[in-house]
């Protein structure tokens, strides 16, 4: 038996069903927009560099530009999960070959995992900050329980998420927002001066799904519905959230909240109801660890195909719950960042390959699809782009590394340079070029993408 109805199938070869809608993946990545990181990041949003600030109409500017821009690029790397019916991972032995596609799918599982206890981290931050007598521990058990529970049930979770908790997180995003505003000191000063690298820091926020977009796009009933989900839910979602967190951040105070990032929790549950509205919103949090566990299980399913995805949700919820339990998870960020660095660019290969270069009518995503050892050199760049052009800091051992490449080779980075579109761009080009010299381009631009927006539109 390779299916439950209505559900994921519980091998990779179970054709997936086809059950989710625009609203559906609206619903999903709207909930998957609004982040508890998010009230607190709103800090680096507001001053990106340190000491120059944005004003606020730059600050929300900056989440609107560097939003659309994001999902741009996860609602595109979702299309060909609708078109193929295969996750992320496995979608990368067309480009790459089966076998060199175990490379990315090892590290999205070490950052997936990564994420997913960090989300159980925060989850158990923020329900400490209403129920400050209940331990740290039985927080991360419950969640990472509830979280088990979501991935082994995916699809139905997701329509859960759509008929009722986001009602509930629209309700407290409006009720907080309102309270907020009379709340908040008047917003005054600023520049547009760190503009870039706030968009940078936006666009960082919303890219960081481009590796799981594929896993929940490949049971949408069409592209259209995919990527309208995506861009329009995520957008909307990761704005108000900003929005909202630059007011959380000015009533608890930006010193405050930079020495210590759950302080920005205070501001929501001491508003009035704000225990109930905020639970709602530490509640809504799973579909983020869901999310996070549900892409690993899927990911190694790119290696283990004939395993029973159950069985690997709740050994990987465990494993997941356990990480939350004994390691300082605040420490992993940064290495989460270098290794998120990698999907960018990989995925910006992806896109050319699948729509510009006829990939979308040869994509070869079989146990022994052959490898493609070329596509390693777009990526390579790609991710070198990145770091060259890149503001936001990370580890630095590493951030040094890249400033010595840059000086060795004469770069100078500007302030409006940034990583995410360099490390596309530059792998968006050397993939066309490598397509010109193979003989890839010229058939591909007059048939590969026609068939691939055609089939994007129309599926």
């Amino acid at each position: 038996m390779t299916h439950v109805v209505d559900e994921v199938p519980l091998t990779l070869d179970g054709a997936p069903p086809k059950t989710l809608g625009v609203l559906d993946q609206g619903a999903l990545w709207a909930n998957l927009g609004v982040s508890l990181l998010g009230f607190s990041g709103a800090l680096i949003l507001i001053d990106p560099l340190g000491g120059a600030p944005l004003s606020l109409v730059a600050a929300l500017t900056a989440a609107v530009v560097g939003s659309l821009i994001g999902t741009a690029m996860v609602g595109l790397s979702a299309i060909p999960g609708t078109q193929t019916g295969r996750p992320a991972m496995v979608l990368l032995r067309g480009l790459f070959g089966a076998k060199m596609s175990y490379v990315p799918s090892v590290l999205n599982i070490v950052q997936m995992l990564g994420w997913g206890a960090f989300e159980l981290w925060v989850i158990a931050k923020a329900a400490n900050a209403i129920f400050g007598d209940v331990p740290y521990q039985m927080w991360v058990v419950v969640a990472g329980v509830l979280t088990t529970a979501l991935a082994v049930w995916p699809l139905g979770s997701i329509r859960l998420l759509r008929r009722y908790v986001t009602i509930g997180v629209i309700v407290s995003l409006i009720w907080f927002t309102v309270s907020f505003l009379g709340e908040a000191p008047t917003y005054t000063g600023g520049s547009w001066t760190a503009f870039a690298p706030a968009v940078d820091y936006v666009i960082a926020l919303s890219v960081s799904w481009v590796p799981m977009a594929a896993d929940f796009a490949r049971h949408s009933r069409s592209s259209r519905a995919a990527f309208t989900g995506v861009v329009g839910g995520y957008t909307v979602a990761q704005v108000a959230c900003l929005a909202l967190g630059v007011y959380a951040v000015a009533i608890a105070g930006a010193q405050a909240v930079q020495a210590d990032g759950m302080v920005v929790f205070q501001p929501f549950v001491v508003a009035p109801l704000g225990a109930l509205f905020f639970g709602i919103l530490v509640l809504r949090e799973t579909d983020q660890s869901f999310a996070n566990v549900y892409s690993t299980t899927v990911s190694l399913q790119n290696l283990m195909p004939k395993v029973d995805r159950r069985v690997v949700s709740t050994a990987i919820g465990v494993l997941t719950t356990a990480i939350a339990l004994v390691v300082d998870v605040t420490s992993y960020g940064a290495f989460l960042g270098v290794i998120g660095a990698v999907f960018v660019p990989m995925f910006a290969v992806l896109a050319v390959d699948y729509f510009v270069l006829g990939g979308a009518a040869r994509w070869n995503t079989a146990e022994d699809a052959p490898s493609r050892w070329l596509m390693l050199l777009p990526w390579a760049l790609g991710f070198a782009a990145y770091w060259f052009t890149t503001s936001t800091p990370t580890v630095a051992g590493w951030d040094d590394f890249w400033a010595a490449a840059r000086d060795a080779v004469g770069f100078t980075r500007e302030t409006w340079m940034n990583g995410a579109l360099g490390g596309a761009l530059v792998a968006a080009l050397v993939t066309l070029l490598i397509g010109g010299l193979t003989g890839g381009l010229t058939g591909g631009l007059t048939g590969g993408l026609t068939r691939g927006l055609r089939r994007s539109a129309g599926r």
